[in-house]
């Protein structure tokens, strides 16, 4: 397993955050390889380039 500095500001160990990473990681893929996944990040996508143009920042 690889060291990890401690930069976190948690109390929880690593390697719980890990494996709650791996277990959320399938279902968080496969919404955003869904119609309704996709649709939402367009949309999102969409609402970043209207703030960023209001800001006259670039992406």
């Amino acid at each position: 397993m690889k060291r990890r500095k401690k930069n976190r500001q948690t109390d929880i160990p690593y390697h719980v955050i890990e494996s709650l990473a791996r277990c959320l990681l399938p279902d968080i893929q496969a919404y955003f390889e869904s119609e309704d996944g996709k649709r939402e990040f367009a949309e999102w996508q969409r609402r970043q380039e209207k703030e960023n143009q209001e800001k006259g920042t670039k992406p």
